[in-house]
């Protein structure tokens, strides 16, 4: 063993670069004592390749491939040699080019966004570019290609064009161009994310498709010109009496509102004043037989009448053409809700987000609802409830015209803005971070003022939380609005509680008479309004969120209270209590509580929080 000298081996090439279908030839010069055992390892080479054994000063053992093969591209060839004084080996990567290929593309899919999943390759690497309905398509933060990577897999590149919540403006064809400087491939696929809410109607079809002329025609043409003359003299008979119809309709509604509602709805007696703005809270309050429903205002012409006359309370009605739907925002029991751009409705821009409330079930009690409702939220001019800005009635469905606050719900802006939001699905901290006491007092304080205006009204909200609260641009300080736009009902079902199989109540945040008999007042809202206060000071926690929803209810009726907050100071803690006691006329007045938040607001109490 003492002469054994392990192999010494060096791979001599030209080149390891080659375009598809040319050839290559590499050399294996290997010397050592004993002589050793050599070999070309070429793990399930594709291309056609042969060996041939050298002899001289040194071994070697050439590899010849022919006609390379795309599938061989960074295909690793090894050279291997072994005697008793041990093994040597030494590699080389081919790099072979080719033109571009889609191996595939697949129509759309729903993953956690939209999908077209596409495999391709091609060496150099090419690049990718996409058409929409045949149109260059720009990517952005709502449409951009993403790759998976996959280093077991050569050359090729797994990845998806993915769009984040595309609508019916969406719909159609996209084709992937792939190309680099030996070739360019392409592919279709189709994407179908929604219908058009707006366009009801098939628009194919409707266009006769014209034939070929023959010498029959001239008959066919004489009977035509006859029948159409007919026809012709018709259609002048039945304009005429259509616009004298119409001109008798029109005097006798000339009397009517603009809206089409004989008289203006409002709410009276104290036992009318459970009523939740259907629409306005698009869902979050899941309809029921034993709710009290539009139908249940009571007429008085007396208080609304006096408002509407002034031309600024007029419900406004909004061109469907200058409203372009963007992507859906969410679902609630009437309809789906939309952002939108629309035009033409502020004098200071010439467009601006919205968001679109439809109405999916128009039936005629429906209709009515939402004619009443529209005339009702005109009236709610507040900067702490969200703006309503009018009504697109001028086909289906109809739609309302709502303020878009582009930060979402209240509840999940606490969460993302808490201790805990690196746990859940917020996984990136905002840049506001962790709120602070002043914040949370700030926020309250809003909620309250809020409540105090639709309290002046003899508003009932019914279904008060955090969830149904959204913020808008903070700017220096947070704005937050009471209003829900849809998503309640989906993303919290799990605050709500069915009853009887199609009433569904959000018993957590309700005081124990609304609970055993289903009665909301003012002061069934002032309960709710301390549920809020929880929420905030524990950043968006589910009240009794460690109890089932019976067990909840038990606490509830039996009088246990929720437990302070470890961030919530004495004093708002006592705005809690006031607000929780079991007999509503000894809670708190809507009023008081908010002056006593504005005072908290301008000087903040000390809380030390010694659990910390």
């Amino acid at each position: 063993m003492e002469n054994c000298t392990v192999p010494d081996v060096a791979i001599v090439h030209a080149n390891t670069k080659v375009q598809e279908g040319g050839n290559l030839t590499f050399v294996c010069q290997v010397t050592g004592v004993p002589m050793p055992v050599v070999r070309w390892r070429t793990n399930k080479l594709l291309s056609r390749y042969t060996v041939q054994r050298f002899w001289g000063s040194t071994l070697e053992l050439e590899l010849q491939l022919w006609n390379m093969s795309s599938e061989d591209n960074l295909h690793n060839l090894t050279c291997e040699a072994e005697n008793r004084a041990g093994p040597g080996e030494e590699k080389v990567t081919l790099d072979i080019e080719f033109p571009s290929k889609i191996i595939f593309l697949h129509n759309a899919e729903q993953q956690h966004h939209w999908c077209f999943p596409f495999k391709v390759d091609g060496n150099p690497e090419p690049t990718i570019r996409w058409l929409f309905n045949g149109s260059n398509l720009t990517e952005g933060l709502y449409t951009y290609t993403q790759f998976i990577p996959d280093s077991d897999d050569g050359s090729v590149k797994h990845g998806c064009l993915f769009l984040n919540k595309p609508t019916h403006l969406n719909n159609g064809l996209y084709t992937i161009i792939v190309g680099n400087r030996l070739g360019v491939d392409q592919a279709t696929a189709t994407g179908m994310f929604m219908d058009n809410p707006f366009d009801p109607f098939d628009p194919e079809g409707i266009i006769p498709v014209p034939t070929n002329k023959s010498n029959e025609d001239v008959t066919e043409n004489t009977e035509s010109r006859v029948f159409g003359v007919s026809v012709a003299v018709g259609l002048a008979v039945f304009a005429c009496a259509f616009l004298l119809i119409m001109v008798l309709v029109i005097n006798k509604c000339g009397q009517q509102s603009k809206f089409g509602i004989h008289r203006s709805s409002v709410l009276g007696t104290e036992d009318d004043l459970a009523v939740s703005l259907r629409f306005m809270n698009f869902g979050t309050s899941p309809p029921s037989s034993d709710d009290s429903g539009m139908s249940s205002f009571v007429e008085n012409p007396q208080y609304f009448c006096g408002i509407f006359k002034d031309k600024d309370m007029c419900v406004q009605h909004i061109k469907r053409q200058d409203v372009v739907l963007k992507w859906e925002l969410g679902e609630g029991a009437f309809g789906k809700v939309y952002l939108a751009e629309c035009a033409n409705l502020s004098p200071d821009s010439d467009k601006m987000l919205v968001a679109i409330k439809t109405l999916k079930d128009a039936n005629e009690s429906t209709r009515q609802d939402f004619q009443r409702e529209a005339e009702l939220l005109t009236v709610l001019q507040h900067q702490n409830i969200v703006r309503f800005y009018g009504v697109c009635t001028d086909g289906e469905p109809l739609a309302m015209v709502f303020e878009y606050m582009r930060h979402g719900d209240l509840n999940r802006f606490l969460r993302a803005h808490g201790p805990d939001a690196h746990i859940l699905e917020e996984v990136k901290m905002p840049p506001l971070g962790q709120l602070t006491l002043p914040q949370m007092l700030h926020i309250a304080a809003q909620i309250a003022s809020g409540m105090v205006y639709l309290a002046s009204l003899h508003f009932v909200h019914r279904d008060l939380a955090t969830r149904n609260c959204l913020v808008g641009d903070m700017g220096e300080g947070l704005m937050v609005k009471i209003g829900d736009f849809g998503m309640s009902r989906d993303i919290y079902s799990t605050d709500y509680y069915r009853v009887g199989g199609r009433t569904m109540l959000p018993i957590r945040w309700m005081p124990p008479e609304s609970i055993m008999y289903r009665k909301f007042t003012t002061e069934s809202d002032i309960w709710s309004f301390g549920v809020v206060l929880w929420e905030i000071f524990t950043y968006g926690k589910q009240p009794w969120y460690q109890l089932s929803n019976s067990e909840a209810i038990e606490c509830i009726t039996q009088g246990r209270e929720l437990e302070r907050p470890r961030t919530c100071p004495k004093e708002v803690h006592g705005l809690m209590q006031g607000c929780w006691q079991r007999e509503p006329q000894q809670r708190l007045v809507i009023k008081d509580i908010h002056s006593r938040l504005l005072a908290l607001v301008k000087s903040p109490p000390i809380y030390l929080d010694i659990l910390g």
